[in-house]
Order: C-alpha cells, then sequence, then structure tokens
C-alpha cells in the first residue's frame, strides 16, 4: 500500500504542544549560553593567572576544566543553533542531529579535561610545590558562585534534553570541583601540606569523570540511532498492535532525531482496509501524548502474508 505519513512533517504541528514544550529548549536557551561563556571566559582568565602567581596545580586544574566548559557551552550552543536550521534537499530532516554531536563531544571534551588533570597532578605528587592557600581559597570562591548561576541558567532544560544536560553538567561540576579547592586551601593553611593540591585535583579528576560518563554513553547511544532511554519499545509496540482493525505490527524503528525529538516508523498489517486519514493523525497523537514520539510514519499492508511480514525482528 505504499508509505503513509501520520501527519505533514512540513507544518510542524507536532512541536507546539504544550507538553512537549521541551522540544523548543534549544531556542529558549540562548541568552543562558551567552551569558555562561562571558562569565565563565572571565573567570578562566583570573583563576589561571593566579593558579600561575600562587603555584596552584588545583587552581590552574580548575581553571583548564573551566575553560573545557567555555567550549562545551559554545559547542551546546553550536549544536541548539544549528538544529532550528530548516529542512533542505539533502539534509531533509534539517540539522536536528547536531544536538546529538554537541552532546557527544562535550562528553569528549569533560574526557579529555581528565586526563589532561591526571597527568598533571601525577608528576606534582612526585615534586610537590609550595602553593599559596589563600589565593586558592579565595579564587575558587568565586569559582563556587559563577559555576552554580550558570548552572541553574540551564538547570530547568536538563530533564528532557542531554544537549542541556551537558552544559548543566559541565557547571554543576565544576561548581563541586571550585569547593574542592577551597577546601584543598584550607587544608594547606592548616598542615602546610604541598601534596593536598595535587591529590584534590586527583579527586576533582574522579568527580568529573564519573559526572561525564553517563553524559558519554548516552550521547553514543544516540548517535547510533538507539531508542531514546525514556522510550519502552515494547509499549510502543504494544499500544500499536490494540489499535482498531490491527493484526499485528512489525518493522517497528524508534530513533532520535535530536536530542529532543524522536522519529517512529511501523509496519500495521489491517485486513480490513486502509483506515483513512482520521485514524493516521489520531496514532500520531497517541504515540506523542503518551511516548513524546514526534514523527510517526506508518505503512498499512492488508495481508499478513506480505514477504516483509516474514523476517525475523532481528533482521532490519
Amino acid at each position: 500500500m505504499g508509505l503513509h505519513h501520520a501527519h505533514n512533517h512540513s507544518h510542524g504541528h507536532s512541536h507546539g504542544h504544550g507538553h512537549h514544550g521541551h522540544a523548543h529548549a534549544p531556542a529558549d536557551f540562548g541568552r543562558a549560553f551567552a551569558i555562561g561563556i562571558t562569565l565563565n571566559l572571565s573567570f578562566v582568565i583570573v583563576e589561571a593567572t593566579f593558579g600561575f602567581l600562587s603555584g596552584s596545580m588545583a587552581l590552574l586544574a580548575d581553571a583548564g576544566h573551566n575553560l573545557s566548559d567555555v567550549l562545551g557551552l559554545a559547542v551546546a550552543w553550536g549544536g541548539a543553533t544549528l538544529a532550528k536550521r530548516p529542512p533542505s534537499r539533502r539534509y531533509t530532516y534539517g540539522l536536528r542531529g547536531s544536538t546529538i554531536l554537541a552532546a557527544l563531544a562535550n562528553a569528549l571534551l569533560l574526557m579529555a579535561a581528565v586526563g589532561a588533570i591526571v597527568m598533571e597532578a601525577v608528576e606534582r605528587i612526585g615534586d610537590p610545590q609550595p602553593v599559596g592557600g589563600r589565593t586558592m581559597i579565595a579564587v575558587a570562591a568565586v569559582g563556587v558562585v559563577i559555576n552554580l548561576g550558570t548552572a541553574l541558567l540551564f538547570a530547568r532544560g536538563r530533564q528532557g534534553d542531554i544537549n542541556i544536560r551537558g552544559a548543566y553538567l559541565h557547571m554543576a561540576a565544576d561548581a563541586a570541583v571550585s569547593a574542592g579547592v577551597v577546601l584543598a586551601g584550607l587544608a594547606i593553611l592548616a598542615t602546610g601540606a604541598a601534596w593536598i593540591d595535587p591529590a584534590v585535583s586527583l579527586i576533582v579528576a574522579g568527580f568529573i569523570f564519573w559526572s561525564g560518563w553517563g553524559l558519554m554513553k548516552e550521547a553514543i547511544a544516540m548517535s547510533l540511532g538507539a531508542v531514546p532511554s525514556g522510550i519502552g519499545p515494547g509499549r510502543v509496540e504494544e499500544a500499536l498492535s490494540r489499535l482498531p482493525g490491527v493484526a499485528a505490527v512489525h518493522d517497528l524503528h524508534i530513533w532520535p532525531m535530536s536530542t529532543t525529538e524522536t522519529v517512529m516508523t511501523a509496519h500495521l498489517v489491517m485486513p480490513g482496509g486502509h483506515p483513512g486519514d482520521a485514524f493516521l493523525h489520531d496514532v500520531q497523537h497517541v504515540m506523542e501524548d503518551r511516548f513524546g514520539i514526534h514523527h510517526v510514519t506508518l505503512q498499512i499492508e492488508l495481508s499478513a502474508d506480505s514477504r516483509c511480514h516474514m523476517r525475523p525482528a532481528d533482521v532490519v
């Protein structure tokens, strides 16, 4: 019977429902990205300067990570901006997948920061340098405020969009990292032990790795077209099979178009004949309301004996 679209993708009405407002996350966060990048870039310059002057490895490590966050915010912003580009003949879904690439790039930036911090800290543990504890405390305390403030700018979008969650995670991790540097400064003032500085930077690296690992796993899964983590394919198949007139469901595929939008295709065996456009529109609304799937394309088949229906589920 050919392909039948559950709705016309070009008019985009499926993006306007209030209960899926998170699909608009990229458009809403332009100002947050601009403020976050400006604040953090300024702080990186200040922190790196004081890190050199005081000889603090922890401050320099924190500055390095903050710089990776500036890059991370820029990448996330770039992904969100590209995702708003309209479809073209070559990119028929537009560039919505840019947000997935941005989240993956962010995760890799976090891991690169971890490697750099660990290498430097290990060298410094073998050869501890004198550190200015008061400078560490003062500069890192400012970092806690800036990073926490920037994280809060992205807090409301972190649940529905892993690109925004990447930005949020970076900033929240930084706030904790800066708090660790404050504690290291206090410990150095109390004991005079210079090894505390690189030791804290190792703890910082562990914290960054832990917070970035989940982001990287999910970004890789999305890059490979995995079903988004909040959607159960078994439940989607069950919902389709319960529709009136549907005898069987096969060739069900669900994958992310972007970090906020999901695509689904399926073949429905309906021996009673093609159910009409109203049925297709109803399926679209059910899929969006229950599962947050925004783009649905269905193929209606009249016979359960078609060759493609005979293929096992593990064949694409």
